[in-house]
């Protein structure tokens, strides 16, 4: 159990919370050729893989938007884990109760107890952090890859002549924008809330909360004169944002000290985190109760009682206003 490194508290270093590199990067191709990454290639192949998740974590919501997006369900099945991630990291402890308000499913392939051993079968020397999401081989029973950015790559590409889906959040002219995107909500919203919520130093705190509000209120204004972070099309850097953003007025300003303002008091913000919302198919990922079952039940050290708070309640069916925009 000592190997287990789900714990973010081995991420602060002089009271800056910092995440650790993913260290499986091995891609998913069409042909079986290999990816970006230079790893080796897999071949995409309808019911080969299996994705792990948390719905509580905005990395591994990511990777189930994009399986529904790219129509992926039925090539790529699922396991989710327990909302409460303690001693040894995520658990795959499931019942009918768990089923019902979490959404947990246990190891559909294994029945294992903990996400652990699925990192440790074929890698017993590995000391990374346990994390999700995790993509899995079944045929070759190995980690194919545990890093969310490159998941949805994946998905978004090399299952297409299957599915017949030729959906592109990532268009090849729009990919050096989006990359810059992405790397503003990364590094300030995304890792931004974590940066600012496992702070051990009041500098630390002060400076990440001021930098991620900062980079709300830059996108609020950007999202004044276009419909979508990189103009009129819908593409992975919105989908990167938005998992923050639905966690955003419920956990983060609240258990992470995120509390100079509300998502809701950003007008564009709000209305385009509700266009998003309410998209085809993309509600069913969203499990609110596993969410902050998991924040506040799992940081103990920030809140030790594991308490959930009643609040806050989004209304998710509110009409938003981003149609006013145009396509």
């Amino acid at each position: 159990m000592s190997k287990v490194k789900s714990n973010w508290k081995s991420s602060i270093k002089d009271g800056e919370y910092r995440r650790k590199d993913s260290q499986f990067r091995n891609w998913i191709t069409a042909d079986g050729s290999a990816g970006p990454t230079g790893n080796a290639g897999f071949t995409a192949e309808a019911g080969r893989y299996h994705l792990y998740v948390s719905l509580a974590c905005p990395w591994a919501h990511r990777t189930l938007i994009f399986r529904q997006l790219k129509g992926l369900e039925s090539l790529i099945t699922i396991s989710v884990v327990h909302p409460d991630m303690l001693e040894n990291g995520w658990s795959f402890e499931h019942n009918e109760i768990s089923a019902e308000l979490y959404g947990t499913t246990g190891d559909k392939l294994y029945s294992s107890k903990f996400m652990f051993e699925r990192y440790f079968e074929k890698a017993a020397d590995y000391t990374g952090a346990i994390t999700v999401p995790v993509l899995w081989d079944k045929k070759l029973k190995v980690i194919v890859n545990n890093e969310s950015s490159e998941i949805i790559r994946m998905f978004n590409a090399a299952f297409n002549e299957l599915t017949g889906n030729d959906l592109d959040f990532y268009p090849q002219h729009l990919k050096a924008e989006i990359d810059e995107v992405n790397e503003l909500v990364y590094n300030k919203i995304n890792n931004g809330v974590y940066k600012a919520g496992f702070a051990s130093t009041q500098d630390a705190y002060n400076e990440n909360v001021h930098n991620l509000f900062d980079a709300l209120q830059q996108l609020d204004n950007k999202l004044a004169k276009q419909r979508y972070l990189t103009g009129n099309k819908l593409t992975e850097a919105d989908w990167r944002l938005w998992t923050t953003l639905v966690r955003f007025d419920s956990v983060y300003h609240t258990h992470f000290k995120c509390n100079l303002q509300l998502i809701k008091e950003y007008n564009n913000l709000y209305h385009y985190m509700l266009e998003l919302y309410q998209m085809p198919n993309i509600a069913k990922t969203v499990n609110m109760a596993h969410i902050k079952r998991h924040y506040y039940a799992s940081h103990q050290s920030i809140n030790p009682y594991g308490i959930v708070p009643m609040g806050h309640n989004q209304d998710w069916s509110v009409p938003h206003h981003r149609e006013l925009m145009g396509e």
